[in-house]
């Protein structure tokens, strides 16, 4: 049988109209959706309790900046790879980019905002000011939180990549090599390198002045 360009166009035509009305019909005979179960979580953040009812597939980062507001935790790379989004958890750094806020339950997190005591700075953010340890300030939040991590985790004996000897871990000494390779994973496009680690050596021989560490 002979088909012309035409009538075959129109079939094809015909059968896509077809096609989709069939699936919008089917689509309106199945239920809606029904939302995800919501966890409750009850977080400690800058020393005030928040409970919160929160799909289980939130991320603390997320949370942080979406729910309460706390805008100072920068979404950077969103794959733990910048370190932008770093905080502290019960005083250790973690990416909260790359952690679920129901894993939390009952923690203590310490964002930037959390780390001032009032109108006083941290002794880690006064020192990136007095060394100039920034310049965009994307990441700055992020490396200050991680720097005042890295200092208790030195104090506490934990070796990092360039410790020359785990025979004497208690006693450290946290030289530019040191500095550098225990804050590697909070990046600066701005390369702001030199005074971080400036800022960060002064805060550990205590040439600098702020608040008492809050966390």
């Amino acid at each position: 049988m002979h088909v012309n360009r035409r009538d075959f166009v129109e079939t094809l035509v015909t059968a896509g109209v077809a096609s989709s009305l069939s699936r919008e019909l089917a689509a309106e005979a199945q239920p809606d959706e029904q939302p995800g179960q919501l966890v409750t979580v009850s977080l400690v953040v800058n020393g005030q309790t928040q409970s919160l009812a929160l799909d289980p597939r939130v991320t603390l980062l997320d949370l942080l900046r979406e729910r309460l507001r706390l805008t100072g935790t920068k979404k950077g790379c969103d794959h733990g790879q910048c370190g932008a989004c770093t905080v502290l958890i019960n005083g250790a750094r973690v990416n909260s980019c790359l952690s679920l806020a129901v894993m939390h339950d009952g923690d203590k997190i310490t964002t930037i905002e959390g780390l001032a005591a009032g109108d006083q700075m941290h002794p880690m953010q006064a020192a990136f000011v007095e060394h100039d340890g920034l310049q965009c300030g994307y990441c700055t939040p992020g490396q200050i939180c991680s720097a005042v991590a890295m200092l208790e985790e030195a104090k506490a004996g934990a070796p990092s990549f360039v410790t020359p000897s785990i025979a004497t871990l208690q006693n450290v000494k946290l030289t530019d090599d040191e500095i550098r390779e225990r804050m590697s994973g909070n990046l600066c496009r701005c390369a702001a390198y030199p005074n971080i680690v400036a800022a960060i050596r002064a805060v550990h021989s205590g040439a600098t002045g702020g608040a008492h560490e809050t966390v």
